[in-house]
């Protein structure tokens, strides 16, 4: 299989993109899917998401401090 960035990876192989989607290749190509969760259900207007590629996660802050966490109910992914 070759990927989007021209790479070729062998049947059966699976691994993880630059971002932080999961991989696979089989004889019918490559599936990907998200590995990460994205906030769905917080303050949009107090709170702002950000995500970190390195760790391939979200973290809801306040816009106003980044070093207050806001609160999140609902994650899809």
């Amino acid at each position: 299989c070759r990927d989007s960035n021209g790479d070729l990876h062998e049947f059966g192989s699976s691994w993880r993109n630059a971002d932080c989607y999961d991989c696979s290749c089989s004889r019918s190509g490559i599936n990907c899917c998200s590995s990460f969760a994205t906030p769905v259900d917080y303050d949009e207007e107090k709170c702002v998401s950000i995500f970190n590629k390195e760790t391939c996660t979200y973290k809801v802050v306040e816009k106003d401090d980044h070093s207050k966490e806001c609160p999140v109910h609902g994650w899809v992914g």
